[in-house]
């Protein structure tokens, strides 16, 4: 069984990847494991989404771990860490 949740990408990242995507998940994955199967869709998410990069992330608007489990329909968005000045 299959989830279906909407990709959001912010700052550096949407640059990268554009404003959002729709992606497939596994029943039961948890936002670590969309994050990987991203990174092994293409060459860009490869380099965007690594795992050497710091990426923060967000569940329906709500700051989360990448352990939060996805549910059908929802909203993740991935973003670099912010810095002020």
């Amino acid at each position: 069984m299959t989830l279906s949740v909407q990709v959001r990408y912010f700052a550096a990242l949407r640059e990268a990847l554009g404003e959002f995507e729709p992606v497939c998940v596994e029943h039961g994955a948890t936002i670590a494991a969309l994050r990987s199967q991203l990174v092994a869709s293409s060459p860009r998410h490869a380099h965007a989404l690594s795992a050497d990069r710091t990426v923060r992330c967000a569940l329906n608007l709500t700051m989360c771990p990448d352990t939060t489990l996805l549910t059908e329909g929802a909203e993740v968005a991935f973003f670099p860490p912010v810095t002020g000045g």
